[in-house]
């Protein structure tokens, strides 16, 4: 059993049938299941059986080039976890909403209700939307510049934190005799004022059980590690080796400390996908399985929206043509650069979108239950990761098999929970009451 007193935080990231891309397509998934409710449910279901954290969603605002080849994801994430929470107890539930196209008091008071209905479980997964096909549904020509799009989320960040913080804890009175439902001098209006919105406030929703959501993000470029160090509790990262990992680990946990916060209130948690088998023979084996049944086609238009390239036409077995530096690029500046680096390694375009198809980058893994445990502890323990963003690349079996044959391995060596110990998703990530700045105010104004 491991010594180390620390225990993984693991998530897990859930994705129609399956992260790979071929998911729908394997035997081991039934692709009519990207649309039933029932199906995400379930995977609700069997992270909870894992003790795990929490599950997340990604979103995006734009069918994109894969609606010919892919199951897509359907459903308004915030809308699935509702659906979600009232099948599930404990487990945590993230989800993505951009700060691109996005008003704040409507998020605001989206995941508030989620909060609410879920009994405190709601975490908001920040993204600064970057595709030029998510522009166009929104009146925009082009991808917004990267810098812009920080520029926006920063306030747009703050007005939400404010508009949460609108209501304090014991706001809610609900006294039937006097006919007092709510304390108005524990209402507040935020007034704010600023260079892109103009917001008075309060939210018309109280504050949640946890005070409010649990911030996640998941860009790791300057601007995303900025912005991480200022605002996120929990970060998704990729990053393929663990030299990699822990240089991300060191650069992030330096900039939180710099921004007066303390190290352990930021969840470093790098993705991983994991094909399990008995042996590392049948885990590889069972990997080609998918990767045979990628569809060019489809890996082409979807490595052409991740580099700004039309590869449409390339040769899969010719390497990429040079890119241009990453400072050239508007789009995703982390993944972008990822692909780079595989580029430049030498690979053909068949290989890289083979390497790309389980995970979109993210890195892939196949071994034993044994095997995927002790990868996940030597970056646990080697400094490259707090925990874990579990990608398995089909559904519901490879969070299956990962909840009953890699978790209990985890578990006997101490690493993580047997049983949780919280209620509510900031407790999960061992996280208290975020306080609340009206509360604050006064608190500062009596002992004055």
């Amino acid at each position: 059993m491991s010594q180390n007193s620390r225990q993984f935080h693991l998530n897990a990231f859930l994705m129609g049938v399956g992260h790979h891309e071929a998911a729908w397509r394997h035997p081991r998934t039934e692709a009519h299941r990207v649309l039933d409710v029932a199906h995400f449910q379930e995977l609700g279901r069997i992270a909870e059986r894992g003790k795990l954290d929490s599950v997340f969603f990604a979103d995006g605002l734009a069918v994109g080039p894969r609606v010919k080849h892919n199951a897509l994801a359907v459903f308004e994430p915030v809308t699935l976890l509702s659906a979600i929470a009232v099948a599930t107890e404990k487990v945590g539930l993230i989800a993505t909403a951009s700060t691109s196209y996005s008003d704040p008091y409507n998020l605001a008071r989206k995941f508030t209700s989620l909060d609410h209905i879920s009994g405190g479980r709601a975490g908001w997964n920040i993204v600064t939307s970057a595709g030029a096909d998510e522009a166009a549904n929104f009146g925009v020509d082009g991808i917004p510049a990267h810098r812009g799009r920080y520029e926006r989320a920063e306030e747009f960040v703050d007005v939400t934190l404010a508009l949460w913080d609108s209501w304090e804890d014991g706001a809610v009175v609900l006294d039937e005799e006097s006919g007092v439902f709510a304390d108005p001098d524990r209402v507040h209006t935020i007034d704010h004022a600023g260079e892109r919105f103009r917001v008075k406030g309060p939210l018309n929703a109280p504050r949640s059980a946890q005070g409010r959501p649990l911030l996640v993000q998941a860009g790791s470029s300057e601007s995303g590690k900025e912005f991480a160090a200022t605002h996120a509790e929990a970060v998704f990262t990729a990053q393929r080796t663990l030299a990699e990992g822990q240089q991300f680990y060191r650069d992030l946990k330096t900039r939180v400390v710099a921004h007066g916060r303390s190290a352990d209130d930021v969840k470093v948690l790098p993705g991983i996908v994991p094909f399990i088998a008995d042996t590392k023979e049948e885990a590889e084996e069972l990997e080609r399985s998918f990767t045979d049944l990628i569809s060019p086609e489809y890996s082409l238009r979807q490595l052409s929206l991740m580099l700004g390239v039309d590869l449409t036409e390339h040769s899969l077995d010719a390497p990429l043509p040079p890119l241009p530096p990453v400072d050239q690029i508007e789009g995703n500046k982390s993944r972008y650069q990822l692909v780079k680096d595989l580029a430049e390694e030498g690979r053909t375009v068949r290989e890289l979108i083979g390497l790309l198809g389980g995970g979109r980058g993210h890195r892939t893994f196949a071994g034993t239950p044994e095997q995927i445990a002790d990868e996940l502890q030597t970056w646990f323990e080697q400094g490259a990761a707090d925990g874990f963003n579990i990608m398995p690349p089909y559904l519901p079996g490879g969070l299956d098999d990962f909840v009953d044959r890699v978790v209990p391995i985890l578990q006997e060596r101490g690493l993580f929970r047997t049983e949780y110990t919280a209620d509510r998703l900031r407790g999960h990530y061992g996280l208290g009451d975020p306080g609340n700045r009206f509360t604050e105010e006064l608190a500062r104004d009596v002992s004055a």
